[in-house]
């Protein structure tokens, strides 16, 4: 199982977008039914696949899921770890990036703790830290994700590195502890786009992936 993750949101003021929390960038919160665990546990987010014997036709046949300047990069990957697919990939990307937004938004940090490195995690239960101080709940919801793409790809000694755009649209509002509006619109969503990269060591009996850095995308 291949996980991926992440991303917080801007407490204060909330522009419906990804800003950074500690030089990472937050998401828009939202509320869906807190998952059990043993649910969490069976949930699959990136499997990989079985090696074919045209392991580097995965490349050309993700047509439109690989960035201009990325290609030489998954082929690198693919080099090295034989199981990695690049569409399996992506739609694993997509679940995780749904699941990670909706962990944070809930406060969730066992569950971020599962799909995040430590500098991710730390900088996420900061932010929800400060916003149940403040007394704040999510409502978000992600409406849709318009496109995942990867941007980058890179293999240093054990340690591989990729980095998909994705941009979605979310909409959200943040209440008070008694119910309140305090900011947004779940009737107005809003694009966001960033850039999410996720780390594995592929020598590692592991199979997951967690997220490692999230930026803002131009």
């Amino acid at each position: 199982m291949y996980v991926i993750v992440i991303l917080a949101m801007i407490a204060g003021f909330l522009a419906l977008r990804l800003y950074s929390v500690l030089g990472k960038r937050t998401g828009h919160e939202q509320e869906p039914a807190p998952r059990p665990a043993d649910e969490r546990a069976k949930v699959t987010v990136l499997q990989p696949g079985p090696a074919s014997q045209n392991s580097g036709d995965s490349v050309r046949l993700a047509e439109g899921l690989i960035g201009p300047g990325a290609e030489n990069g998954v082929r690198a990957l693919i080099a090295s770890d034989r199981n990695f697919d690049v569409p399996q990939f992506v739609e694993g990307a997509k679940s995780a990036y749904k699941m990670v937004l909706e962990a944070f938004w809930r406060g969730d940090r066992d569950e971020l703790a599962w799909l995040c490195d430590d500098d991710v995690r730390a900088s996420f239960e900061e932010s929800i830290t400060a916003r149940e101080a403040d007394g704040h709940v999510l409502d978000n919801r992600l409406v849709r994700i318009e496109k995942a793409q990867i941007v980058e790809a890179s293999v240093n000694g054990r340690i591989a590195e990729v980095a998909l755009r994705f941009e979605a649209d979310i909409a959200a509002v943040t209440r008070d502890k008694d119910g309140n509006v305090v900011a947004g619109s779940l009737t107005d969503a809003v694009g966001t786009k960033d850039i999410w990269t996720f780390t594995r060591d592929i020598r590692s009996a592991d199979p997951n992936w967690k997220l490692s850095e999230t930026d803002e995308a131009a």
